[in-house]
């Protein structure tokens, strides 16, 4: 068995998800799951999805993976973010959407689930409260599961007789996952949305049964201004310093 970092929600910023490919080759981890959301909002998407190709074992498809393919339609996205879809399809190279089109919202790896948003929906549910959490362990078939999408590093667990509980995690925050039903969110790598702006990300140990949660710093100001240079909306480059 082996360690695996635990990655989500890139969205096409090369600044981050660089930062955050180094942090793990410094750890003990063997391998990089990725749980989807390579693209969107975001200036860098083939950068991203080629970073992804080279180093994730596993990736999955997230909502704006799915609407660059054209699987989502954009009219079920914000503003800011369908406009960053819009623009990503026309700039992405056709061998990364080929990629992004091979990829699919959910899937198991060694008896753990792995959704982009969650057991109930893995394409948009948002998994941030216990009573939500409740309904995903309730729905899921593995003990442990990773989700994303939320953009918040957070884990819920359900021990026996016992009613979910639910926390944020932050920065060096260890689980011992031996014992109950739990759901993990590494957080965001490229748009975290926790009040932290560094990159986030988890180890988890199949052996030991352990998790950790880390952030990364990277340069927000390259990824800014590179979301500036290709006339994204100014939102997305403003929130990237607050972690919002």
């Amino acid at each position: 068995m082996m360690k695996v970092a635990v990655i989500s929600d890139i969205h096409g910023n090369r600044h981050a998800f660089e930062a955050t490919l180094e942090a793990i080759a410094d750890s003990s981890a063997q391998e990089v799951w990725c749980l989807g959301d390579l693209v969107g909002y975001g200036a860098e998407p083939d950068a991203c999805v080629e970073l992804a190709r080279e180093h994730a074992a596993v990736c999955l498809a997230g909502n704006h993976d799915l609407a660059v393919t054209g699987e989502i339609p954009l009219d079920e996205f914000s503003r800011g973010a369908s406009l960053a879809a819009q623009w990503t399809q026309e700039v992405i190279a056709p061998r990364n959407l080929a990629f992004l089109e091979s990829l699919s919202p959910q899937g198991i790896e060694g008896g753990i689930g792995l959704y982009h948003a969650s057991p109930r929906d893995p394409v948009w549910e948002y998994v941030v409260s216990a009573l939500l959490a409740e309904l995903c362990l309730d729905a899921q078939p593995n003990r442990l599961c990773l989700i994303g999408h939320s953009h918040v590093a957070l884990s819920f667990v359900r021990h026996e007789g016992a009613v979910t509980t639910g926390e944020p995690q932050r920065d060096g925050a260890e689980l011992d996952l031996s014992d109950g039903d739990w759901l993990l969110n590494p957080g965001s790598v490229g748009q975290p949305r926790d009040g932290d702006p560094r990159a986030g990300w988890l180890l988890l140990d199949l052996e030991d049964l352990t998790a950790s949660y880390h952030r990364a710093a990277y340069d927000v100001a390259g990824a800014a201004a590179a979301i500036r240079a290709a006339r994204l909306p100014d939102s997305l480059a403003e929130r990237l310093e607050y972690g919002q």
